[in-house]
């Protein structure tokens, strides 16, 4: 595998950010390794940091270079800083950087493939719900999107009690005052893709019965249930934290819809 740190300009954001990308790379005498690598262009997971998070977290808090070697697919891990992958009410365009910005680049600077079939993503508790919502709002651009944890029903989060006031202003500063009914609403997005002849990605869902968002994610699994999407969900005894995520996401590896390679 190659490990690479990108530096690099965005025109979306106004600002210099940063991604770490895997790639596959054939090897056939590296000692404890079985690196593979498929011919042409490669699929893509994209993986999605948390709120407190930045692009280095996966490799810091994971396996994920080994766990991904012999799987033939790069992993891009981009940065978006606390901003729930969104345009934000006030600051940056992270939604338009996220869905639109960061593959094109991530395209031009890697051998990526374009192909629906061929891209995946994947994150953690906020990444969760950047996961999720690009899935649902770019259903043409995904085959399959996986939530650990994720922070899946925004509307009722802004309206917990539990928030402190501080954080109450952070979340309107990123949605603003409203999400509910909104672009940003996960459940509202589920709902109105019903109406919608694009493409269904597959979708997986896993949540920890002690983690402070189990009902959150309770909700979004009930949400789903009345959809055609197809769901795959996963709980068990778990909080919010490394622990737990280490051991999901080698499960959402086994359940990715990966191509034959070549």
């Amino acid at each position: 595998m190659a490990l690479i740190k990108c530096d690099f300009y965005s025109d979306t954001l106004g600002l210099s950010t940063s991604m770490h990308v895997i790639l596959p790379q054939q090897t056939h005498n590296q000692i404890g390794m079985d690196n593979v690598s498929g011919k042409g262009l490669h699929p893509t997971l994209y993986l999605l940091h948390g709120l407190s998070d930045d692009d280095s977290i996966w490799l810091r808090r994971t396996s994920i270079e080994r766990y991904v070697a012999n799987l033939g697919i790069a992993v891009v891990m981009p940065q978006v800083h606390r901003s729930f992958y969104t345009d934000m009410a006030e600051g940056g365009r992270y939604w338009t950087f996220i869905s639109e910005e960061l593959p094109a680049l991530a395209r031009s600077f890697f051998p990526l493939s374009s192909k629906r079939e061929d891209n995946y993503v994947a994150g953690l508790s906020m990444g969760g719900y950047g996961a999720f919502k690009l899935a649902l709002r770019k259903p043409e651009q995904y085959a399959a999107a996986a939530s650990l944890s994720g922070a899946l029903d925004m509307a009722a989060h802004m309206d917990n009690k539990i928030l402190s006031a501080l954080q109450q202003t952070e979340m309107e500063r990123i949605f603003g005052p409203e999400i509910k009914g909104s672009e940003n609403d996960l459940l509202h997005l589920l709902k109105e893709s019903q109406a919608s002849q694009a493409p269904r990605p597959l979708l997986y869902q896993c949540c920890g019965t002690e983690d402070f968002l189990y009902e959150e994610n309770q909700s979004f699994r009930e949400a789903c249930a009345r959809t055609d999407f197809q769901l795959t969900y996963e709980e068990e005894s778990g909080g919010h934290d490394w622990a737990y995520w280490d051991e999901k996401i080698q499960n959402v590896l086994r359940w990715l819809p990966l191509p034959e390679r070549n």
